[in-house]
């Protein structure tokens, strides 16, 4: 089978894509990066966070989902890549630190982005997912027979106890006691648990739209990381930074702004939005002025967004939806109210049962990384 390597958009027609696997995944481990927090009060009364691997029924329901997926858009023509799992029930060991264990290889958009005919390997910005890029080397040298595919890996952090702020996790105590002023200032002061001594990012807080790239500045992407992908793609895109000051804890875009359609014949563009993280004043008027209509999310769906317990993701999964063409969507099954939006603005929508990935750290755009669509560096912003 051979690939072309291609994705200059979210929305361009969809043709080669990458589903990740549940297959030994172990539970993400506390570390200076990431705090586990159980979702059930009871439970939580009982254990600390769990270690080691997940149990076998958990993983094989979560596979059950991310197969039939993986069926969904064979059936639509697309071709589908998976990974290869490795023992992530192995601790890790470096000079500086250990963990206990490893976490999955469930959601590659984490991992890996493409843009253009780049395939980047993002540095990851936790222990645990140190060596999560393994699971998708058999993927990249597959792909590395497109002869006209450049393939970048990012530069490895230390991840050493100095790459991280340990006063992060004490930031928000007492936060509901304190004065309107007081808590403006901490929501946008912009200091989150990455600090700035070395390069560290995820792709996932990467979304791409032509010629224009926007990055959230998050606790899985510092401005270093940001500034590494500027140098190494300012000859093809222009990134733009942005921050989402009301999410407490932002990690990875797309449950945040979502792009969808772009402007055409004087048609405005559709980008989803987080009605709980909304953008900057300058930022909204950027997209406003260039033609893009910003439309917040409804609430999640009541089952979805009482999240299991395990899961460490936001009940924001909902807006984490596929597009396969400009105006066909993956969604989750149970998210009637945004699948009553999405054809108010003349979606035609494919609906999947996929609760069952959610405590695997993603939901369906988070467990797939689009690899060739039908699209080019295209501009879909004339104005500053």
């Amino acid at each position: 089978m051979s690939f072309r390597v291609n994705a200059w958009t979210e929305w361009g027609k969809l043709k080669t894509i990458v589903v990740g696997k549940a297959d030994n995944a172990a539970f993400q481990p506390e570390e200076p990066g990431y705090k586990g927090k159980i979702n059930n009060p009871l439970i939580a009364q009982e254990i600390n966070w769990p270690v080691g691997k997940k149990k076998q029924s958990v993983i094989d329901a979560a596979n059950e989902q991310l197969d039939n997926l993986s069926h969904t858009l064979t059936s639509l023509g697309i071709k589908v890549l998976r990974p290869t799992p490795i023992d992530f029930s192995q601790n890790i060991k470096t000079p500086g630190w250990e963990v206990s264990n490893m976490f999955c290889c469930v959601c590659p958009r984490d991992v890996m982005i493409t843009i253009g005919n780049y395939v980047i390997e993002a540095t990851m910005s936790k222990r645990g997912r140190f060596f999560e890029y393994l699971s998708y080397r058999d993927i990249i040298y597959c792909l590395w027979h497109d002869s006209h595919m450049k393939w970048k890996t990012a530069p490895k952090p230390s991840m050493n106890i100095n790459m991280y702020w340990e006063g992060y996790w004490s930031k928000f105590e007492g936060f509901d006691s304190k004065s309107n002023e007081e808590k403006h200032q901490i929501l946008h002061n912009y200091q989150y648990v990455l600090n700035e001594s070395e390069i560290a990012f995820d792709a996932a807080d990467i979304t791409k739209m032509g010629q224009d790239i926007f990055i959230q500045h998050s606790m899985t992407t510092n401005l270093k990381g940001i500034e590494w992908l500027r140098r190494e793609l300012d000859q093809h895109v222009k990134i733009h930074v942005l921050n989402f000051p009301y999410d407490k804890e932002p990690s990875h875009i797309d449950c945040t702004l979502v792009p969808l359609r772009p402007p055409k014949n004087n048609i405005k563009g559709v980008i989803l939005t987080n009605p709980e993280r909304p953008l900057l004043e300058k930022d909204k008027i950027f997209f406003e002025k260039n033609n893009w209509q910003l439309i917040d999310s409804p609430l999640p769906n009541k089952i979805n967004s009482q999240m299991p317990s395990f899961c460490s993701s936001s009940k924001w999964l909902s807006m984490n939806l596929l597009s396969i063409d400009e105006n066909t969507l993956i969604v989750e099954e149970n998210e009637t109210e945004l699948h009553s939006l999405l054809r108010s603005l003349e979606f035609e929508l494919i609906k999947v049962p996929y609760r069952k990935v959610f405590e695997f750290g993603g939901s369906i755009h988070c467990s797939t990384c689009d690899i060739e669509r039908e699209d080019t560096n295209e501009s879909f912003f004339q104005t500053n």
